[in-house]
C-alpha cells in the first residue's frame, strides 16, 4: 500500500494526488483507504517514512558488508540513499520542503542524520562523512540519470577516500 502510494504521488505530485488516486492504484476504496489513514498528509508522511526506513536500512546492509571495499559499499550505499531519487521525485520532494515544510515534519532532518552516522561509523572521520553527504547532494541535482549519479559519485568517493588515506601514518 505504502510503496503504491508513494509511486503515485511521485506520478502526480503531491498536490494534484487525491486519495482517490492512491486508492485506485492500491485497489481498495476509498473509504478503506480513510479507515487506514486519516488524511492525505498522514498517507504521504507514512508512504515517505517507510521508503526511509527501507532506503537506511538497505545502506547500512552496503556499508556493513566486509567482504567488500570500503570504496564499493560507499557508493552503493549512496546510490541506494540518494541515486535512487533522481529526477522527478527529487524535484516534487524539493518543492513540497520549499512550499510546505511542515509536511514531513522531523522526517526531514531525522533521516539524513540517520544515514550521516552510518557513514562515519564507516569511515571514521565525520568531517569526510558530511563532506560525502554534500557532494552527494550536490550531484543529485546536476544529472538526469541514476546511471550518471552513480559515476559521479564513484569520482567523488576516490578522491575522498584518497584525502583520507594521505592523513594516515605510513609504515
Amino acid at each position: 500500500m505504502l510503496e503504491v502510494a508513494l509511486v503515485t504521488f511521485a506520478r502526480y505530485g503531491y498536490r494534484k494526488t487525491s486519495m482517490e488516486d492512491v486508492a485506485q492504484a492500491a485497489e481498495i476504496s476509498r473509504p478503506g483507504l480513510y479507515f487506514l489513514f486519516s488524511s492525505k498528509q498522514s498517507l504521504f508522511q507514512a508512504a515517505v517514512t517507510h521508503a526511509l526506513d527501507r532506503d537506511v536500512e538497505a545502506a547500512q546492509r552496503a556499508l556493513a558488508d566486509g567482504r567488500r571495499p570500503l570504496r564499493d559499499r560507499l557508493i552503493e550505499a549512496f546510490d541506494l540513499w540518494t541515486g535512487r531519487y533522481i529526477g522527478a521525485m527529487a524535484a516534487e520532494v524539493a518543492l513540497l520542503r520549499e512550499t510546505n515544510p511542515d509536511l514531513l515534519g522531523p522526517i526531514v532532518a531525522e533521516y539524513p542524520q540517520r544515514f550521516a552516522e552510518l557513514v562515519t561509523d564507516a569511515i571514521g572521520a565525520e568531517d569526510v562523512a558530511r563532506t560525502m553527504l554534500s557532494t552527494s547532494v550536490g550531484i543529485k541535482h546536476e544529472v538526469a540519470t541514476r546511471e550518471e549519479f552513480v559515476a559521479r559519485m564513484a569520482v567523488a568517493v576516490d578522491l575522498l577516500l584518497s584525502a583520507l588515506h594521505k592523513g594516515e601514518p605510513t609504515s
